[in-house]
């Protein structure tokens, strides 16, 4: 069983190239393996998708080339005393 907007995320993933070429620093809204909106912001790409999409069921991306665009890495400034 996938995760929720496992789908979503492995379509990004795999279609990044053609759609970086596409949507370039846009905010697009994936849904299944579809591109349904492309936006110039975060907040108006989940405002509009809402009205007909229930929250949770799309994923709102921007789109960048190269895997760090989707690939996260924390740092933590931590101090052990012993």
């Amino acid at each position: 069983m996938k995760k929720p907007l496992e789908e979503e995320f492995d379509y990004y993933v795999e279609h990044q190239d053609e759609l970086v070429k596409k949507y370039l620093n846009k905010f697009i809204v994936i849904k299944g393996k579809e591109v349904i909106g492309a936006y110039d912001s975060e907040i108006t790409a989940i405002e509009e998708t809402k009205k007909i999409h229930k929250l949770g069921t799309f994923m709102v991306k921007k789109c960048l080339p190269g895997k760090e665009s989707y690939t996260h890495t924390f740092h933590s400034r931590v101090t052990f005393q012993q």
